[in-house]
């Protein structure tokens, strides 16, 4: 596989990929496996910048190992034969550690990576898709959009939201002055919050509208990860971190020079500091939504390719990926499908992607979503 040679000056790319983070790197690293070499990757910033936007204390919930000769890929591994366990030796990467592994990833595999180009619009023209930057419009076959969600965090929800301090803001909880904390969201954002608060000695009361770190789901896209009940447990955690489950927050205003939390039963919170709200993101996809159907859920619409089911070439990759009940959000699982989009878009450019059959041998299935199914023991 040859990765030096991406035609820079053809007219038209065979294909363009929108994103430098882990699915746009695997998915890159993926089609030259499929033998595709006329492709490009645009991010708008540099590779792995939405990892390196973390805050400085939040790491990997899931954990990394070195992949070993029994076939089995290090969870947060985009490729095979590569490991951030391996390159970094840390169990837990932070952001930053694992976005120098995704810049070393791309240097290796040569990937072409256009950087500091920010996608403006995606249109489909004839049998082309035109990609429009901001002082240029490039040209391709097939588009996979892969740009990810961390940099477009949510921030509605509630009346006052605007009043809160999204976590995907914060560059580091130990820079945050106050000592009592009103975090708004118990999924995994919320307790990293709050533990990183609690080890501080600050106060934290921890609202939210279920109660995540009881859920007794076998699935980490919807109950919390182990890792962060292990870290639940701490003596600081429990010792400075109130949790109130099943309070949905309804408003919050500024009071008195502080902040006022109301919660949908009539209860009323006071703190001086500005709440954090830990309430997810909204993803990229919005920006490509007018390609693509929608699910009931607001999700976007996808064949059995990935692909979108009115618009054909342009293909879906990373967390937000939506198969029925199944969810992708973390890398082990959406890496899983970046074979059968490589699979498509080479089969329509008359490529056999014969290099493809190992990823089936590496656990990443071409044809089915069985391994990614509710009942599936690996996921």
């Amino acid at each position: 596989m040859n990765k030096t040679k991406a035609k820079k000056h053809s007219e038209i790319y065979d294909v363009i990929v929108v994103g430098g983070g882990a699915a746009g790197m695997g998915i890159a690293i993926t089609l030259g496996h499929a033998g595709i070499d006329n492709f490009t990757v645009l991010e708008r910033d540099k590779v792995g910048a939405s990892f390196a936007a973390w805050p400085a204390e939040t790491r990997f919930i899931t954990p990394s190992f070195p992949s070993n000769s029994i076939g089995m890929l290090d969870l947060n591994a985009i490729a095979i034969g590569v490991s951030p366990a391996y390159s970094l030796e840390v169990e837990h990467p932070t952001g930053e550690e694992y976005a120098s592994h995704l810049r070393a990833v791309a240097k290796h595999f040569k990937i072409p990576v256009k950087q500091q180009s920010d996608v403006r619009l995606v249109s489909k023209v004839g049998d082309e898709f035109h990609i429009q930057l901001e002082r240029q419009m490039l040209r391709a076959k097939h588009v996979v959009w892969a740009a990810g969600e961390f940099q477009y965090p949510r921030l509605n929800g509630f009346l006052g939201s605007e009043h809160c301090r999204h976590t995907a803001t914060v560059p580091s909880y130990e820079d945050i002055s106050g000592d009592n904390f009103i975090i708004i969201g118990g999924y995994e954002s919320g307790v990293d919050a709050a533990y990183h608060l609690a080890y501080q000695d600050k106060k934290v009361r921890l609202f939210d509208s279920g109660c995540p770190w009881t859920d007794e789901s076998s699935d980490p896209s919807i109950a919390l990860s182990t890792y962060s009940q292990e870290r639940m447990r701490e003596d600081w955690f429990k010792e400075h971190v109130e949790l109130f489950p099943e309070s949905p927050v309804a408003s919050v205003s500024v009071v008195d020079g502080g902040y006022e939390v109301v919660t949908t039963g009539g209860n009323t919170f006071h703190t001086p500091c500005q709440p954090l709200l830990a309430g997810g993101f909204e993803g990229s996809q919005k920006t490509v939504a007018h390609l693509f159907e929608k699910r009931d859920d607001g999700f976007l619409l996808l064949s059995e390719q990935d692909e979108s089911t009115i618009v054909s070439g342009i293909y879906l990759c990373g967390p937000a990926v939506r198969h029925d009940n199944q969810v992708f959000c973390f890398i082990y699982k959406y890496r899983q499908r970046f074979a059968v989009v490589a699979k498509s878009i080479a089969t329509s450019l008359g490529l056999a992607a014969e290099d493809l059959e190992q990823y089936r041998q590496w656990g990443m299935y071409l044809d089915d979503l069985s391994c990614c199914g509710e009942e599936c023991a690996t996921c």
